[in-house]
């Protein structure tokens, strides 16, 4: 029986494919005020913005490829179960390959209802003022805005807690709840957190291999140590 890995991913793994990050920039995200983009208020104030501002994110999409840390965790199916959970919005782990990745935040190539959050559509083109759901509701990004519950938080807690391996990759560790999860891991497993500027982590019993690097590079050495624990 095949090990479950679970990987927990955050902004770092898509910056490598050119997927700009906000949590270095003062809060910029593309040049934009996160609180005028992703929040909830920021929709109500000015929600032709916020269309804007995701069609080009949405678009952006059509022009970015996966990067080897991608590409290795999709070929590690090949030895392991693997469940990804993703705090990005990109498709990039499914263009890769992947096949269980579960959005925590959401996901730039769906809309959903603005008065119903179960009407959620597929949509890979702009989404325009005007564009409505069947009670002629408008449609917003299908987007976990801060400020907003996390509907998937419970499934990835579960998955988290099931794991035989953990890997986190690309994440300050400091947006919540997503943070949180590592703690729901089992304290004997081990546990392998690759970040450039890696955070440091009081919290967890376990063995920690922190990986002081890109996701692709550290990707390429955690495989190697994967191999003595399949």
């Amino acid at each position: 029986m095949k090990k479950k890995l679970v990987v927990l991913t955050g902004a770092g793994i898509s910056a490598e494919s050119g997927i700009k990050t906000f949590r270095d920039a003062d809060g910029l995200w593309e040049g934009h005020n996160v609180m005028d983009v992703a929040t909830p208020e920021g929709w109500n104030r000015n929600p032709e913005l916020v269309l804007d501002f995701y069609n080009q994110r949405r678009q952006q999409l059509h022009d970015v490829q996966p990067n080897l840390g991608h590409q290795i965790l999709a070929e590690l199916e090949r030895d392991f179960e693997v469940q990804i959970i993703t705090q990005n919005v990109d498709n990039l782990h499914e263009k890769s390959g992947s096949s269980n990745v579960l959005h925590l935040h959401g996901e730039l190539l769906k809309v959903r209802s603005s008065k119903n959050s179960n009407y959620i559509l597929e949509w890979k083109d702009d989404l325009n003022f005007g564009d409505v759901d069947d009670k002629g509701n408008q449609l917003r990004p299908h987007i976990v805005w801060f400020g907003e519950e996390v509907p998937a938080l419970e499934k990835a807690v579960t998955i988290v807690e099931n794991a035989d391996i953990l890997i986190i990759i690309g994440t300050s560790l400091q947006v919540y709840p997503a943070a949180s999860l590592m703690n729901f891991a089992k304290p004997t497993i081990p546990v392998f957190y690759i970040d450039p500027k890696p955070a440091e982590i009081y919290s967890l019993p376990n063995d920690i291999k922190v990986i002081a690097t890109t996701g692709s590079k550290g990707m390429e050495i955690v495989r190697k140590q994967l191999e003595k624990l399949q």
